[in-house]
């Protein structure tokens, strides 16, 4: 079980270092090529959720956030024993934990990557580790369905 914690403070680590980066080295609704033509480096202030829906909620979400909270941990005392599910819950955990300590400690949620090839929000380490785990705990369902 250890592990999964060490991935969960991992993840929040790397997103709250990278957001730091970007904070102290980008100037704010400005971006940088860090691959052409692929991804960018922006450093854009995100008030609400993907593409700044219900921007300002601030309130809302932080009762989403803790309520999710719960809910992934009472999944993960659950599952822990099975790779799969603590893989997918813990990367969502370590997401949302990321988002959540920049929505109390700023305000708002920094994001940086953005995907130059495609109409798509630009996104952060946390929100790239909640999709991950998303997908993972997926693969899991999906996997456990065709063994019943």
């Amino acid at each position: 079980m250890p592990i999964y914690f060490l991935l969960m403070f991992a993840v929040v680590l790397l997103d709250q270092l990278v957001k730091h980066y970007v904070m102290v080295n980008i100037p704010l609704n400005h971006s940088i090529n860090f691959i052409p033509h692929f991804l960018a480096l922006a450093h854009i202030r995100n008030y609400g959720a993907a593409w700044n829906i219900l921007t300002g909620q601030r309130v809302f979400f932080f009762l989403i956030t803790l309520i999710a909270l719960v809910i992934l941990g009472y999944l993960f005392k659950k599952t822990w024993q099975n790779w799969i599910y603590a893989l997918g819950i813990s990367l969502m955990i370590g997401g949302t934990i990321g988002n959540f300590i920049d929505r109390i400690r700023i305000g708002y949620v920094v994001d940086m990557f953005e995907l130059k090839f495609i109409n798509f929000p630009v996104f952060n380490v946390a929100d790239s580790a909640l999709t991950v785990g998303v997908i993972i705990l997926l693969l899991a369902v999906f996997r456990d369905d065709r063994h019943d």
